[in-house]
């Protein structure tokens, strides 16, 4: 394939052709993905810039390792944000390819920051997509906690207070949260592909494959038109108006210059994101109820690997989650693929077991087991550190430190630290303290029966999004020592009001190894709090569980 896309280079008298992760509705995982067939890279966000003489792969701190393993071979890997195409040696006045369908001008400009000349030309990749053709389903409104017509006012509210005409949703999952529907266009996640303009009158032109619209019916949506994908431009072109709102972050350079080339576009930002963050009380009461059947799965887990005497591997522990999982009748599929990284195989932040790099565990090797489950109705995101066998003092001194920070986030002051980047601080102290740290961000937020992975809010060190009641986040430090073993505890937590103050909740219900923790290194307040998630645990699930796995359960509590 890069021999292929040089000799296209040559063809087209480009010096470098960019490929992106992304297809062209923007999501984070895909069955088109044209970064793995170039790179074999498998992880979920990265680009690579090919030229007539050199190969880059672009990764950020949780794929570096990775991307060295599966992709060294043929590229040059360089850690975002710190190295970006623009801060190449000779790139200045460089002739580029890119598919303007893939990128949007936002992230060209964060990319090249102008110092190229940018070409948009498609490069085939003969791609064939999946011939089911999964139907779009509405969901009802005691599950969502709002009906279409209250969301689609705010809408209209906002248009009509920025003096918009159109709003073009380019983003599928904030399509599917305005309208309540789902789908099965994502592997891990219940998005249905699609993209919606409503204009400040309340009409609303739903753009997909037509063919996928067949279960929605048409008087459930009242004011909303449904129209093939490939209709865009002949649909806009019949609009009157001039002022057009866009997503910078999901419309295309392809959609966005067929929108300028009739429309004044005044905003770059879509409502949506903000609205769709902030959980109401039955998306939270929906989402504890998935995390309870998952915490019943993964405490029979950990349970199951502490005392299993068999010989397993990291396939085996996947396999033995997804057993348990499914006993849960409201489980459809995983959130994302299962990480299960035994040993060194463990300091690969998103390691992805496959039949070649399968390890046996061994009964002293260190498990970072990060997993995730779509459930009727909710998202669920957990990781924990477990062994079977004797914990050396210097990993238990790790795992402790990295168990500070989460409960430091997890018992912070809101009004204080109210914004991501203060938190993260929290989280990296005790290991910043000795000199370590992770390569990652600590939290990220998630949907409502949506994608695990969903913005704006986050706890890393660059966002600044103020934190509200309702919204939903990881709380994740770790600590990786390359070629030996990872570490990472990860909940979900949400924002609640309490009285007059903002306090984070635990929504994950799955115990904290207590074999991995050294006692000593904790103060008072942080051995209160592992008491009372563990009892609370216990009180949560305790009936759920076995005679053994309840005794088991029950020496978490001290």
């Amino acid at each position: 394939m890069i021999q292929k896309i040089k000799k296209f280079l040559r063809k087209n008298n480009l010096d470098g052709y960019i490929i992106p992760k992304n297809d062209n509705y923007f999501t984070e995982y895909s069955e088109i993905n044209n970064l793995f067939k170039v790179s074999n890279f498998t992880g979920s966000a990265g680009f690579a810039l090919i030229f007539k003489n050199k190969n880059y792969l672009f990764v950020d701190g949780r794929y570096t390792l990775q991307a060295k393993k599966q992709s060294g071979k043929n590229f040059s890997i360089l850690e975002i944000p710190h190295k970006w195409p623009k801060d190449l040696l000779n790139i200045k006045n460089n002739r580029i390819g890119f598919d303007p369908k893939l990128f949007t001008k936002d992230t060209l400009e964060k990319y090249f920051d102008n110092k190229v000349n940018l070409f948009p030309v498609k490069f085939n990749f003969n791609n064939t997509y999946n011939k089911k053709l999964n139907t779009f389903y509405k969901l009802k409104d005691s599950i969502t906690g709002e009906s279409y017509y209250s969301k689609l006012k705010k809408i209209k509210k906002y248009l009509k207070t920025n003096k918009i005409n159109y709003l073009y949703v380019s983003a599928s999952e904030n399509v599917n949260w305005l309208l309540n529907i789902r789908g099965k266009d994502l592997p891990n996640s219940p998005i249905a592909n699609c993209k919606l303009i409503v204009t400040d009158k309340g009409k609303l032109y739903f753009f997909s494959n037509i063919k996928k619209t067949s279960n929605l019916k048409r008087k459930n949506f009242k004011g909303l038109k449904f129209y093939d994908e490939k209709n865009f431009f002949e649909v806009i072109a019949k609009f009157k108006y001039k002022k057009f709102s866009i997503d910078k972050n999901t419309c295309s350079v392809f959609e966005q210059q067929i929108i300028k080339s009739k429309f004044d576009i005044i905003r770059d930002i879509d409502p949506i994101y903000d609205l769709k963050s902030l959980k109401n009380s039955i998306e939270i009461y929906n989402t504890r109820k998935a995390h309870l059947e998952d915490g019943i799965a993964l405490t029979k887990f950990l349970y199951w690997f502490k005392k299993n005497k068999k010989i397993v591997t990291e396939k085996t522990v996947e396999q033995k989650l997804k057993k348990l999982r499914k006993k849960s009748k409201k489980y459809l599929y995983p959130s994302f693929d299962t990480i299960a990284g035994s040993g060194p195989n463990g300091a690969i932040i998103h390691y992805k077991s496959t039949q070649k790099t399968n390890r046996k565990i061994n009964k002293n090797d260190i498990l970072l087991i990060d997993s995730g489950g779509q459930y009727k109705w909710g998202t669920t995101d957990v990781t924990r550190t477990t062994c079977s066998g004797k914990v050396p003092k210097n990993i238990k001194n790790n795992f402790t430190k990295v168990l500070k920070g989460h409960i430091a986030v997890a018992t912070c002051n809101l009004k204080k630290y109210s914004r991501g980047y203060l938190i993260d601080k929290l989280a990296r102290k005790y290991l910043n303290d000795s000199g370590l740290d992770y390569a990652h961000g600590t939290g990220h937020g998630v949907g409502f029966f949506l994608n695990v992975h969903e913005g704006p809010q986050a706890i890393s060190k660059y966002n600044k999004v103020k934190l509200k009641k309702g919204m939903i986040l990881s709380n994740e430090p770790g600590y990786y020592s390359n070629n030996k073993y990872g570490i990472r505890i990860e909940n979900l937590v949400y924002v609640k009001k309490l009285k007059n103050n903002l306090i984070f909740k635990n929504l994950t219900i799955v115990p904290i190894d207590i074999d991995m923790i050294n006692f000593k290194m904790l103060n008072s307040k942080e051995r209160n709090y592992l008491f009372n998630y563990h009892l609370e645990i216990y009180t949560k699930i305790s009936k759920y569980l076995n005679k053994d796995e309840k005794k088991w359960l029950i020496k978490s509590i001290k």
